[in-house]
């Protein structure tokens, strides 16, 4: 049975593979456990490999370094990755909005935890693991760490604060919700009535009546106002028609435009009228309201179509067809004219059968080369995001230069590629499957690694008076900034409660209370929220934590 020792006992590459494997896999079943509706998902994975490592269980210490810092880097490069082509179109309209609050929430937190560091005896290093683990941020903790070990500092203080506050900071987003919730439970029901669960793109069918466009060719009315629309539609004299750039407008003409809830009234002005019927049901049978026309879905597989513009394919010139609608990772985007298409980009055509099937060819259409993920762009993205993390910055009042390190560098060059790799030509896409696997396996790994190396010293640190202490400021760190900005919001501003507790769960990064308020509320407001905000507080929360430190220590 020596061997059998040997292998989980015995210091080794092999060993360290078991060990990590075996702290993962029991991790992950007993994340599936809810208790009260709650559920720790992945997280469970951290406090396994406390046990674990509190029960004597260890590795070679530069094997557990190497696969800590692996897991680290695949994570956030692969979040990146996936935030990054709606990271810079989250700042427009209600998500600049959004973003403001979520980075309230993150200033809150950061003043009172450097208050609280000069108030009381706790280190600065301590309270920055304290911060990380009150707003479950393992990417920030990663960041200081290294900053840490840059700076010649042990990092394992940070390891254990983030680990003592970390069940709080899950538990306490969801009891500051719940608590807002009761508080403003009147004007919750006001606000979430007047809600829609449609998103901004419109579908409706206007009546030419303004003579000031009669005869004019529809490439020129953009021209006329501000507004951005498609038309998909065009009937004339009982027939209808796809409207390419040189058709002229004719008086009572119907054309079926594609627009956002902004632009109807602007569009009801430049047209005429607007009919009452309602396009925008899911129920609608699009291929039924004519007999000459059909529409159909086609998926942009063709690496050439990556990163070109709509207007260049000129499709309604030359196959007579109209892409009225283009989903992008479930977003609806309007078919404009100077949209970039990407690779994975569902587009919906409008035009003859044959045209149609001569259209797919163009773009595609074969999803099965969507299904073998590019992993060159994933390891190229690696190493620039390493060499951009290793790059020292100096800043105004910090003696030493500061860098992104192994957290922030990846996560930068992951939403840069992946906002603007498809304009440069870039084949950046990877299936949500890929990706989620990219995401799960780092994270998994990485906290592992984090678990097993604090947990040796866990229980007698939560067991001293520090302990409780370090506790209590965590909870605090998690409610007072989330009560704070959450009742202000619903109280001064025209923010749904869905909305508002998405952006909270956001901002402190927790997954974990974001299903929670999905099971509890019954619109998807919550989770656009969510993702609108996740992107710019994550990297602010990697920035900062190296900022503290560099700035205080």
């Amino acid at each position: 049975m020596e061997w059998l020792s040997n292998l989980f006992f015995e210091h080794s590459a092999l060993q360290a593979v078991v060990v990590l494997s075996i702290i993962s896999a029991i991790g992950l079943f007993l994340g599936k456990i809810r208790f009260f509706g709650i559920s720790l998902g992945v997280t469970f994975v951290f406090f396994m490999g406390i046990l674990m490592g509190h029960f004597g269980v260890s590795v070679n210490a530069d094997m557990l370094s190497f696969a800590e810092d692996f897991g680290l880097i695949i994570f956030v490069y692969a979040l990146g990755l996936q935030v990054g082509p709606g990271f810079f179109s989250s700042f427009s309209k209600g998500g600049m909005q959004l973003n403001f609050l979520a980075i309230a929430v993150v200033l809150i937190g950061t003043f009172l935890a450097v208050l609280t560091s000069f108030v009381t005896d706790i280190s600065l290093p301590d309270m920055v693991g304290i911060l990380c683990g009150a707003t479950t941020n393992t990417p920030a903790l990663g960041a200081a760490q290294t900053t840490l070990k840059q700076m010649g500092l042990d990092a394992t203080g940070p390891a254990l604060g983030c680990a003592v506050t970390y069940p709080m900071g899950v538990i306490g987003v969801i009891i500051g919700i719940l608590f807002i919730r009761k508080v403003f439970s009147k004007k919750i029901d006001i606000a979430s009535s007047k809600t829609s669960d449609n998103d901004d793109t419109f579908i409706g069918a206007f009546q030419v009546h303004n003579p000031a466009i009669f005869g004019r060719k529809i490439r020129d009315l953009g021209k006329l106002t501000s507004a951005k629309f498609v038309i998909s539609r065009l009937w004339r004299d009982g027939t209808v028609s796809i409207p390419i750039s040189d058709k002229e407008i004719r008086e009572n003409d119907r054309l079926l435009v594609v627009c956002t809830d902004d632009d109807v009234a602007r569009l009801t002005i430049l047209f005429g009228a607007i009919e009452e019927s309602d396009w925008n049901t899911e129920n609608i049978d699009w291929n039924a309201i004519d007999s000459q026309l059909t529409s159909k879905e086609v998926v942009i597989t063709r690496p050439e179509i990556n990163g070109k513009k709509l207007e260049t394919l000129r499709l309604r010139n030359h196959y007579g067809v109209n892409i009225s609608r283009v989903y992008r990772s479930d977003v609806r985007l309007l078919a404009t004219s100077d949209l970039t298409l990407q690779l994975g980009d569902r587009v919906t055509i409008v035009g003859e059968a044959s045209a149609i099937n001569e259209v797919s060819k163009v773009l595609g259409n074969t999803i099965k080369q969507l299904n073998e993920p590019n992993l060159v762009a994933v390891f190229v993205g690696i190493v620039l995001g390493l060499a951009l993390g290793a790059i020292p910055i100096v800043l105004p009042g910090i003696s030493a230069p500061i860098k992104l390190g192994l957290a922030g560098g990846p996560i930068v060059v992951g939403i840069l590629i992946g906002a603007f790799g498809p304009k440069f030509h870039m084949i950046t896409y990877t299936t949500p499957s890929a990706n989620l696997m990219l995401r799960g396996l780092g994270l998994t790994l990485y906290l592992a690694c984090l678990g097993l190396d604090s947990g040796a010293h866990f229980f007698e640190t939560v067991f001293r008076p520090e302990g409780a202490l370090w506790i209590g400021i965590g909870f605090l760190l998690t409610t007072l900034p989330i009560l704070i900005v959450g009742m202000l919001t619903l109280k001064t501003m025209k923010v749904d409660f869905g909305s508002m507790a998405g952006m909270l769960c956001g901002s402190m990064a927790n997954p974990m209370a974001l299903n929670y308020v999905n099971d509890t509320i019954e619109d998807k407001h919550s989770s656009v929220a969510y993702a609108t905000v996740y992107p710019l507080s994550m990297f602010l929360r990697v920035i900062i934590s190296q900022v503290l430190l560099m700035l205080l220590l």
